[in-house]
């Protein structure tokens, strides 16, 4: 490949640009009218306004984007994640125009894109999965009898996306019927399909994924776990690896069920088997994301792997690097979320940022999307940046990000964080005892 597109905006297409221009790959940006001062923008080899703020006329507009790859007639298209990145239809389309979609074929995303597919395919493959609904639900009526059936409390989840956008916990049925509207709303918004389903709801869990990487010729590796339990809103904030809570052996039988269920629908690129575990250290599949992960930077810390690179070199048509056994898992990282929101309601804060400083030094990544004197927009996630800390272990990485924290400063919007500051401070996080339900009960 000598040019790609990449069909995103921020802080991933900024990461994206950062690998390719080292591999030699001119990139092509896209970004709407309220991203135009944004550092990726800059960045890129050329840049396409697509259009207004809003998704649906700019990151979801598919004939523009294609437009604008055919025009600069790009050898392959890099989603990254959230957007298109797990729309079939979308790849389809790349893959109509001969043109190179880096991630998986439009047809392994069909399987594992909807949720509930998902999870009939695993079941075939005797991958455990979590009791749930085995087939979309459209009305009220059957989200309220399958969760009868099911017991709750329930997950009210969106078939075609992650994420926490698309999903809400509901404890009894008055709390089902008032997500009901909002999740098929929601649903449909972001990933362009209002089918939903349902899950048991599991309390006290952990929510462990391990990323796997196969290449065209079939070999298939994991790249080990990462713990993404500290959650708000059923979305991810601090992820790490390796996880505090699993043992050696639940690491190995989690990794080779992971091998298995990417196995099960011959996956190629970069994927994550999702799954989540209760107290007994029992674990079920949740999903299978087909790109990309926000959480990508904990994987790279620790094996010292570029899985843009590979993702590059796979779509490309080459074997994967190494060997499984090739593959190391060194010292001990962590990721925090920033985000352009108030720390103890996590409503999102939109603004000028004044100012954006921040202590660099060896172990201390930060891939970030806004600089000082950017405008933080209410038209998207707001995630500002992503602060990796990798150390020789959990200890010393921890201490490592209590001191970031303690010297970062933002002014001019509010952020989380004080809110990293905080559970940094906090002894059951310390001591690596926390589930997903931690930052609820911190707030309490």
């Amino acid at each position: 490949m000598k040019k790609i597109l990449i069909a995103n905006r921020g802080e991933i297409a900024l990461r994206i640009i950062k690998t390719c221009k080292r591999m030699g790959i001119e990139t092509v940006a896209i970004y709407s009218e309220a991203d135009a001062e944004l550092p990726y923008v800059k960045e890129a080899t050329v840049s396409y306004c697509i259009g207004e703020p809003p998704v649906q006329k700019s990151y979801l507009n598919v004939e523009k984007i294609l437009e604008v790859a055919i025009k600069e007639k790009v050898d392959g298209i890099h989603p990254g994640y959230g957007f298109l990145s797990e729309n079939a239809s979308f790849v389809k389309q790349v893959e109509e125009k001969g043109i190179t979609f880096i991630g998986p074929c439009s047809s392994v995303i069909s399987s594992m894109g909807d949720k509930v597919i998902a999870r009939q395919t695993m079941l075939k493959a005797g991958v455990p999965v979590v009791p749930g609904s085995e087939a979309g639900l459209t009305s009220l009526e059957e989200v309220c009898e399958a969760a009868a059936k099911i017991g709750y409390p329930v997950m009210l989840k969106a078939s075609a996306g992650g994420g926490g956008i698309g999903m809400q916990k509901c404890d009894d049925e008055e709390s089902l019927k008032k997500a009901f509207q909002t999740t098929k709303g929601r649903a449909k918004a972001y990933f362009g399909n209002d089918d939903i389903f349902l899950e048991k709801f599991i309390t006290n869990a952990r929510h462990i994924e391990v990323q796997v990487m196969g290449d065209k010729s079939g070999n298939l590796i994991h790249l080990f776990e990462r713990d993404c339990s500290i959650q708000r809103r059923n979305q991810k904030v601090i992820e790490e690896s390796p996880s505090p809570f699993i043992t050696d052996e639940i690491r190995e039988k989690l990794c080779h069920t992971a091998i298995k269920a990417a196995k099960a629908v011959k996956y190629e690129n970069a994927g994550t088997i999702e799954f989540v575990m209760d107290e007994q250290g029992e674990f079920y599949f949740l999903e299978m994301n087909t790109r990309l992960q926000v959480e990508h930077p904990v994987t790279e810390m620790i094996t010292g792997i570029d899985l843009v690179e590979w993702q590059l070199l796979i779509a490309m048509g080459e074997s994967l690097p190494c060997l499984q056994e090739e593959v190391k898992s060194n010292g001990h990282a962590v990721e925090f979320r920033l985000y352009a929101e108030h720390p103890e309601n996590f409503m999102p804060s939109p603004g000028q940022m004044e100012e954006f400083s921040f202590q660099e030094g060896a172990g201390i990544r930060v891939d970030f999307g806004y600089l000082a004197n950017n405008k933080v927009t209410p038209f998207y996630d707001p995630m500002i940046a992503k602060v990796i800390i990798h150390s020789e272990d959990r200890e010393s990485a921890l201490l490592k990000a209590t001191e970031f924290f303690q010297n970062l400063t933002i002014r001019g919007i509010k952020h989380n964080g004080p809110l990293f500051d905080r559970i940094l401070r906090d002894p059951n996080y310390v001591a690596g005892q926390y589930t997903t339900s931690f930052i609820t009960n911190l707030n309490k």
